[in-house]
């Protein structure tokens, strides 16, 4: 296992390039298919145009459930919490596993929240068992327990396609989380993907304490310097005693707290009345969590603030996706991917070919929306053609995008940034682990 994980952690960092880089090679592609489908420049472009204008409120919904889930983790009472977290293990094992088990809760809840959340617990376990621990192999475990973001409370395909309107309702109509989220199938796979994850994590770690790295002082440093920093810029402001009446309302707790609770009675006026959940729903949770823990209307801006400046991915690409999907579906290369797929699958081995095709998309696409966008009409019309299972074959597509997310740079930035470790410490690992966790979740989507 350390030898793969030496050869992955190479190949990654020197042919993999920005996700960028990724969207603009990926829309050439599909734009010469666009042309060879029968397409004149002209249409393919139209199609192009008007494409990046179709998925403007997903993109809205995608970025609010990234900014709302940062922001509560960054309140003092749950980052509070998971700072006792990192104080509960006594072992070296044991470091692993809590990181694991507490990211997979975390992440299941949300990724936004999971991402920043899962972070701050692995820095804190870093620091606490300096020295005992190989600091790289616990940044790759949080990192590793991520997977199961997609299958959970705040996936974003399952979530999607439970709300009305979503783009492609007349294709596969709406899907309740209970066929999906909580249908057995998947609670199966979840329960077996933390177990491998778990094993594979422990069993690659070092076996001599030379061998160990620790959280430098240096990093340390570094990243409370970082903490400072975004303390100044408002992410969580010390304030002195305020001054004129308008400082007194700012820092007023009761602002941010009748407005959570708003909120909060929106939520459990919604299910009364008979309200499914959905991507909506989730985001208004989060943000009644947030503006409930939150200590005044500064401190919660201040880490909106910041959650939004580690959506810009989602802001910049989803549009460029969206055109994506619009040549995709426009000029007939969903219709004859579907097809190519009904040559060899069956309704039963769908769901493993929707897998197995979402991970390697997802690698070209690093975004379980904006993959959703390009591969969501190809794989339901497949699935309609052959009487497959849809919500377990949506749910292929989820756990392949999650998969793959473990060899992607891109949902390692944030990570990253609060851990102090470069990508070239935990790639290698986190591959290994995408290997186990991909025979796992093929077999299960086989035979389940």
């Amino acid at each position: 296992m350390r030898y793969l994980s030496n050869m992955f952690t190479k190949l990654v960092e020197r042919y993999l390039p920005d996700s960028f880089i990724i969207l603009f090679g990926l829309t050439i592609i599909v734009f010469i298919l666009g042309l060879f489908h029968g397409s004149s420049i002209q249409e393919v472009m139209d199609l192009w145009g008007k494409g990046l204008f179709d998925i403007l409120a997903f993109t809205m919904q995608a970025t609010l459930m990234l900014v709302t889930g940062f922001a509560l983790a960054k309140t003092p009472i749950v980052n509070r919490v998971l700072k006792v977290f990192a104080r509960l293990p006594k072992t070296e094992v044991q470091v692993y596993i809590v990181t694991i088990l507490v990211q997979v809760v975390l992440s299941w809840i949300s990724w936004g929240f999971g991402i920043i959340a899962g972070a701050i617990v692995a820095r804190e376990m870093g620091i606490i068992h300096r020295g005992k621990v190989h600091y790289p192999l616990v940044i790759a475990a949080a990192f590793s327990g991520m997977i199961v973001w997609h299958a959970g409370y705040g996936g974003t395909i399952p979530q999607l396609i439970a709300t009305p309107g979503h783009f492609l309702e007349q294709q596969m109509g709406i899907i309740p989380v209970s066929e999906t989220i909580f249908a057995p199938f998947n609670l199966i796979l979840l329960i077996a993907v933390v177990i491998s994850v778990l094993i594979t994590i422990v069993l690659m770690r070092p076996k001599n304490e030379n061998e160990r790295i620790s959280l430098p002082a240096s990093a340390e440093e570094e990243v409370s310097a970082a903490s400072a920093e975004r303390d100044v810029r408002g992410d969580s402001i010390n304030f002195g005693s305020p001054v004129t009446p308008a400082e007194r309302l700012e820092e007023s707790r009761l602002i941010t707290f009748i407005l959570g609770l708003f909120c909060f009675m929106y939520i459990v006026i919604f299910f009364l009345n008979g309200g499914a959940m959905n991507i909506n729903i989730v985001i208004v949770s989060f943000l009644a969590a947030g503006l409930l823990f939150t200590s005044n209307s500064k401190e919660y801006l201040g880490s909106i603030m910041g959650g939004s400046s580690a959506s810009f991915g989602i802001i910049l690409q989803f549009p460029f996706y969206g055109g994506l999907m619009s040549i995709v579906a426009g000029t007939g290369i969903a219709t004859t991917l579907a097809n190519g797929l009904l040559n060899f699958a069956t309704a039963e081995t769908l769901p493993l070919w929707a897998f197995l095709s979402a991970g390697i998309i997802n690698v070209l696409v690093p975004s379980g929306g904006g993959q959703w966008a390009v591969q969501g009409p190809i794989i339901i019309e497949a699935a309609n053609q052959l009487g497959a299972d849809i919500p377990k074959v949506a749910m292929a597509v989820a756990w392949g995008d999650t998969w793959t997310n473990l060899i992607q740079p891109f949902w390692t930035l944030a990570l990253l940034a609060i851990t102090g470790l470069g990508i070239r410490y935990i790639m290698g690992y986190s591959a290994v682990v995408m290997i186990v966790t991909g025979v796992v979740l093929g077999a299960g989507l086989l035979f389940i």
